[in-house]
Formats: C-alpha cells, structure tokens, sequence
C-alpha cells in the first residue's frame, strides 16, 4: 500500500440499512474525528431510500449504492491507489459482514498494506448472540456498545477458542442531546414503533390501541406515535403490518391529540417527556438523555420481544401503570453497565475505540484477515453465506458476477444474461418488499 500523502484520515463505510448507515457513518466519525467519509449502500432488501436517508442526517463526502462483489472490487484497487482508506466499517447483518471479511482477504491478499476493518451492532443485543458473533469474527475491531455487551462478547469467543482481542467496548455513536429538565407544554408522550416487533396483527392493534386509549385519557397530553418508516419502505426488519394502516382502521380514528411522526429520534427526544417502547434502541437514547422511558411488559417479558434486556433496569411498566401516571425511575448501576452514559463519561465511550485503531494502523502492515468461519470449521454454514453475496468458498466472485461496468468473456450473450439476472433481482426485491408481505397479510384475513 502506497505511502499517504495525506493527514486527513479516509473511511469506508458499507451499510445494508438506514440504521446500520447511520450507526457505521457515526461510528466512523467518533473513531476518525476529521475523517473523509465515503459511503457505500449494499444493494438489497433494505438499501434506504432518499428520505429515509435524509432522516437519518449522517454525512458522508460521497454516497452510492453498490453490490457486494463491486465494493471488493473496488476495495481492491484502492488498496493500490495514492490515498488508501485507514479503514473500513462494516454496518452489515452478520452473514454480510462474514461474506465481506472473506472477500476482503481475498482482496487484500497481494496487497502490502490494509485498512483496519471495523465491524459491530446497531443497538442492543438480544438475540442470535453466538451466531451473530462468529460471523462478525475476524474483524480488527468488533464494537461492543456497553461493558455488558463486551464481556458477553468475550466470553462467546473465548468459549470456541477463538481470538477475543479485538472485541472493545464503547458506546453507541448516536446518543447526545440536550437532557431533559423538566416537562414541556404539552406533556408528551412518545411511543417508539418497531418493524418487527411484535410480529402479529393483533399485538401490533393492541399497542396502537393503548397509545390512543392514553391519548383519550389524558386530553392535555400529546400523544406521538414514532414511526420508523413508510409503507413500502424497508429498514432493517421487515415491516409487515404498519401503524399507518392500523390507524387508518382504528375505531373512530386518532384523537386530536395523538398523531403519526417521522423524522430524526433526537428531534422528537427533544420535546419528549415520556418514551415508551417495547424494546427499541429509543430506550436507551432517552435513558442516556434522563427522559423517563417505559419499556412496556402488557406483552409478556419474553425474549422474542427484546425486553427481558430490560430486566432490573427500573423501567419495565404496563400502560396500565402509564395511564395512572406512574413514570419510571431507572438504575443507575444497570444504566452504567448498558453504556448509556447518564453520568456524563460519554466524551470517553470512545477512547478505547479510538486508541485500538490508531494502535492497528501505528503497527504496520496488518496480518491477513482470518475469521474464525472457515471451510474447515464450518463446512456445511460458510459457502451458503458466501454464495449469497456472489462468491465462492474461497472468497472470490462466482461466474456470471462481473463486476459492473466490466464486460467478462463472452461478449453481447453475457451482457445479456447480466441484464437478465439484474432484472430478476429486482422483481426479487420487490416481491420481498411488497408482494410477500401482501400475501402473508391476506393470510391473516
């Protein structure tokens, strides 16, 4: 890798969701201050569109979607160019960040130098800790955003037998704010929707019908239902069963004084009073601004619903206990371990992270990246992974994944075939967004 010429540090970020693009931009930025940030959207299911994009506000000098096996290709020419990237975030699902770390080492395997590589979590872990983990592994640096997640981190690699160096803890990047002093004019309270959770027509009703109940109770509330997207649009879970159209179905529809938002967290936290959520990472926004937060327990405390990570927090009530004007009174000692930086150590939460890359890229060259997902270790899990982002079980493109803009052998019958398979995903994608989910509602009926 060349010499740089440059002072100012220069950052890849691939994200496969407005979540994730805004957890891996901001994550960049904590790690790399002054960084000249490029922003590359992995093509699929979930790629934002303009306005969820605007709503995420995270910055970048440049910003384009792109397939998988062309951000490789890409990587690998940087990689020789006159002003490499420092380092590269992956804001990808676990399969993507496994499939990426195989291609970049295939990539990277003739090059002098690499970036560090940069992997981790949007919000709180709850679930798939072992599988999400392992297909993370083999990343310089793999984020924990609290000292509870670090040592569960730890502990999973350590019980395969794997490296756990480079698990580090932080923060999440995108707490911050102003905190909450005292209560506004209205009184409002904030639901927190979620894509996916709860999954089911009925639950999804039940939710919206107790925020509007509330709304009724209290008329000199205001009552904001938070929704992450708009129909058609996806984020990082699918959204099956939106608020939009229960509420358009909702008996003598919205009360004055409870209505549908969208925008940024943090500007809706600012006139917050009250957060109430399943289990959102809104919990932990408000939390980290002292805004009373309810993690609701009306749908049982279970697993598949994320909020028995809530357990000894202080905040789990029903909105039972709301409409009585209970409001929660979290533990500071369960805040501290969950990273939410209440006390105010968050301009810290990201030493670690910082001084581990400035470490990695003061070392010289890196060794290759090694996850720990092999052909040897997994046989049977690892080449489906691969295949799905186009390469084989070396980590290379599979025939007929040229890269784009590149015509390989064969001439006009494959260009052809090229503009075939594009097409076919594209009716993929869109059945997955809008044609499947249809079905499965119709099933309800």
């Amino acid at each position: 890798m060349p010499s740089r010429t440059s002072s100012t540090p220069r950052v890849a970020v691939l994200a496969d969701s407005d979540t994730r693009w805004k957890w891996g931009a901001l994550t960049a930025y904590r790690i790399h201050p002054e960084a000249r940030l490029d922003g590359y959207l992995l093509r699929g299911r979930a790629t934002p569109t303009v306005r969820q994009l605007h709503e995420v506000g995270a910055r970048a000098e440049t910003l384009r979607e792109i397939r998988g096996i062309d951000f490789l290709d890409l990587m690998r020419a940087d990689a020789g160019s006159a002003e490499p990237y420092d380092t590269v975030v992956l804001a990808l699902v676990g399969g993507g960040v496994q499939a990426m770390l195989h291609g970049l080492a295939r990539a990277w395997e003739d090059t002098e130098r690499r970036p560090a590589v940069v992997t981790g979590y949007v919000g709180v872990v709850y679930e798939k800790l072992a599988d999400g983990l392992l297909l993370r592994h083999g990343a310089d640096v793999v984020l924990a955003n609290s000292r509870h997640d670090a040592d569960r981190f730890r502990a999973v690699y350590r019980g395969v037998g794997a490296d756990d160096s480079a698990v580090t803890e932080c923060a999440l990047p995108f707490l911050g704010g102003d905190r909450h002093t005292g209560d506004h004019d209205p009184y409002t309270v904030v639901f927190a929707a979620q894509p996916s959770v709860p999954d089911n027509r009925a639950d999804r009703a039940y939710l919206l019908r107790r925020a509007v109940e509330h709304a009724r109770r209290h008329p000199g509330r205001e009552v904001l239902i938070k929704l992450r997207s708009k129909p058609g649009e996806h984020t990082t879970h699918i959204e099956e069963l939106p608020y939009q159209k229960l509420a358009a179905k909702a008996p003598g529809g919205l009360p004055a004084n409870c209505r549908l938002v969208y925008g940024n967290m943090g500007e809706v936290l600012d006139r917050t009073d009250l957060m109430v959520t399943v289990s959102s990472t809104a919990a932990l926004e408000s939390l980290h601004r002292g805004v009373p937060t309810a993690v609701l327990t009306d749908l049982g405390i279970r697993e598949v619903l994320g909020n028995h990570h809530f357990l000894g927090s202080g905040c789990l009530a029903s909105w039972d206990d709301l409409d009585a004007g209970h409001r929660p009174e979290p533990d500071p000692e369960w805040l501290a371990r969950q990273g939410v930086c209440a006390d105010g150590s968050y301009d810290t939460a990201f030493d670690a992270a910082r001084a581990k890359v400035a470490a990695l890229h003061a070392a010289g060259p890196l060794p290759p990246l090694a996850p720990y997902y092999t052909a040897r270790t997994a046989p049977g899990y690892l080449p489906g992974i691969l295949a799905r982002h186009g390469l084989d079980a070396a980590g290379k493109p599979v025939a007929g994944y040229a890269p784009e803009g590149r015509e390989a052998p064969g001439g006009l019958r494959k260009v052809a075939r090229d503009a075939v398979r594009e097409a076919a995903r594209g009716a993929y994608r869109h059945g997955v967004q809008r044609v499947a989910p249809a079905i499965r509602r119709w099933g309800q009926l």
